[in-house]
């Protein structure tokens, strides 16, 4: 019997995404670039594309290289999906910076 979590689906979400790349012979930035994709297909919420934000990071993603996925499946999922993505990055990116900004202000004592 398992433990009891206060986030069980954050939990086994992060398992799941924990498993999936360990078993995945990718290169760290195609694996990124290729789930990227997959969550534009899917029409993901900004929550989904801000997991990605430190993974990409970590491999020194660039816009340009977000740009060209995008670009590339855009005649497969349709603008309306690219074009929600957009806006769902943006909003991915917006909501790290805030809390980022929280982070620093909190540990200069708030100010």
């Amino acid at each position: 019997m398992t433990i009891a979590s206060e986030t069980p689906v954050l939990d086994t979400l992060a398992a799941m995404t924990a498993d999936s790349i360990e078993r995945c012979g990718l290169a760290p930035d195609t694996l990124i670039l290729t789930r990227i994709a997959a969550l534009v297909a899917m029409d993901a919420p900004a929550v989904s594309y801000l997991a990605h934000l430190e993974p990409a990071m970590s491999e020194h993603m660039t816009a340009e290289q977000l740009q060209d996925v995008l670009v590339a499946i855009a005649p497969i999922v349709g603008t309306a999906r690219v074009m929600s993505a957009a806006t769902h990055i943006t909003e991915a990116l917006g909501i790290a910076i805030a809390v980022a900004d929280a982070d620093a202000d909190e540990s200069r004592g708030g100010m």
